[in-house]
């Protein structure tokens, strides 16, 4: 069988190795386009390194894009992580079609920052999907949904390392396998009865400290390591990363104590620990130093405003 691999990064370089490791007849490699600046793709890296042919249109919407595709005569196209859009005819220029990664259980947490949203949502189940991709977003049928649970202490990097990524690269095999053996399920999804969220960005990460503790804790897990929670405090940006929650009482987003084992702030029914912050953007440190580094004290106040992120004693 012949297949084209689509995608990116760790995922795309992990399936392209399994793919060759079974001995799969990989004839091309799609890729992200290379920016300018920054390394160059491990996926992209491992099909030179293997003589795959390799491609990085910066758009599929192209006649030129459309032709290319065909012109692999493919039987399959398996897309492990893909963020530009790709035109139904292109999907279906393999002879089979294309088949898709996406880490939720569709219909829910349709878009391109599943995972945070499930976090931030305090959930506890959450899931892959590999379905047959539309001109819809993340709307095509399922072909298979595996589940697992979202630990208390994962984080966006721990549940999609830990756990999604592995199982992602299984299910795409697995579902080779049930094609390669002329088995090709459809589940229609309705997406009328699941979600979609946009980027979990920067903006969504701010910090409330009059918020229910919970719901800040899970803020804090859904954007570590990217983009980071964050409040601001001495007219400083504080970002989040590593944190505990306690049912310790105190006045809402006034650090109570700093400690060797991080920086206690109350919020409403309990309060955070942070263990690992940074400021202003510079370097992640344990929460103790940087509140020597920045000169922070029990007594400072957390806020969204720089005006009012001193607390007036």
């Amino acid at each position: 069988m012949k297949i084209v691999i689509h995608g990116q990064k760790a995922f795309g370089k992990e399936l392209l190795e399994r793919l060759l490791s079974n001995n799969e007849n990989v004839v091309a490699v799609c890729g992200a386009p290379q920016k300018d600046n920054e390394p160059e793709d491990p996926l992209i890296v491992l099909a030179k390194e293997r003589s795959i042919p390799v491609f990085q249109p910066s758009s599929w919407k192209t006649e030129e894009a459309y032709e290319l595709m065909q012109s692999f005569e493919a039987d399959i196209c398996m897309m492990a992580y893909v963020t530009l859009l790709v035109p139904q005819r292109v999907i279906d220029a393999p002879r089979l079609g294309t088949f898709q990664f996406h880490p939720s259980l569709l219909p829910y947490h349709r878009g391109p920052s599943a995972i945070s949203w499930s976090i931030a949502e305090g959930e506890t189940i959450t899931g892959l999907s590999i379905f047959w991709p539309n001109e819809g977003l993340d709307e095509g049928d399922i072909l298979m949904t595996k589940s697992c649970k979202i630990e208390p202490d994962d984080t966006l990097s721990s549940l999609y390392f830990n756990k999604l990524f592995p199982m992602g690269i299984d299910a795409m095999l697995e579902s080779l396998e049930l094609i390669k053996a002329n088995i090709f399920l459809r589940y229609v999804q309705d997406p009328e009865q699941g979600t979609y969220e946009s980027w979990f960005k920067k903006e969504r990460a701010k910090i409330d400290w009059n918020s229910n503790v919970d719901k800040i804790y899970n803020t804090i897990r859904a954007a570590n390591p990217a983009p980071g929670a964050w409040s601001m405090i001495n007219n400083k940006q504080i970002d989040f990363f590593t944190a505990q929650k306690f049912s310790e009482m105190g006045e809402p987003g006034v650090i109570k104590r700093i400690s060797n084992d991080g920086i206690l702030i109350p919020a409403i029914d309990g309060s955070i620990l942070i263990e690992k912050c940074r400021i202003d953007n510079g370097s992640k440190l344990p929460a103790v130093e940087a509140a020597k580094e920045s000169s922070i004290k029990e007594g400072d106040t957390m806020s969204n405003n720089l005006e009012t992120s001193v607390r007036i004693k």
